[in-house]
């Protein structure tokens, strides 16, 4: 009698540490979901300071031509009033309104390039938000199966050992 309790016995505990085995895994999973989530989700502050870096550098771009624009703007008033031709003469203006358009256009190309890298690093964010949501729920998942598997195995522990028990009769009265 006593080594069929003694049976019955580690089979139970043998059981109840699987149990426990799985839940730790489980545990684990859900750390290593979350821990790569957060890996993940720095990447989205590292693009927003990339946003913000392409920002400031397409402004100070755009400074900078102004600056250009108005000292060619300026060489050509200049120029025609060294030659002799009156500043507001036809080909005068017509100079400068060739050279305003071409700025106007290199702003606007400058401006459309900026706002596409923009749109592209949001989209790399939201990306980089799906993918550490991904990784959550995998987490999660992989933790909902091991502690499934782990309860499996003890309902398992607990029907052998009562199968056990059934067997040395413990049950008859």
């Amino acid at each position: 009698m006593f080594w069929q309790v003694l049976t019955a016995g580690v089979s139970l505990l043998n059981s109840l540490n699987q149990k426990r085995s799985y839940d730790n895994a489980a545990d684990a999973a859900r750390e290593v979901g979350e821990k790569n989530a957060q890996l993940i989700e720095r990447d989205i502050g590292l693009l927003a300071k990339q946003a913000d870096i392409i920002n400031r550098n397409h402004n100070i771009f755009k400074t900078r031509r102004k600056i250009g624009f108005e000292s060619v703007q300026s060489q050509v008033r200049a120029n025609s009033a060294f030659a002799g031709i009156d500043i507001a003469s036809y080909t005068t203006f017509e100079n400068l309104d060739r050279n305003a358009r071409e700025y106007d256009l290199e702003l606007a190309t400058a401006d459309f390039n900026n706002a596409v890298t923009n749109m592209q690093i949001a989209d790399a964010q939201e990306d980089k938000r799906l993918s550490a949501e991904l990784s959550r729920m995998e987490g999660g998942m992989q933790a909902a199966s091991l502690r499934s598997q782990g309860t499996s195995s003890l309902l398992s522990g607990i029907g052998q050992t009562a199968r056990m028990a059934d067997q040395y009769g413990w049950f008859e009265t």
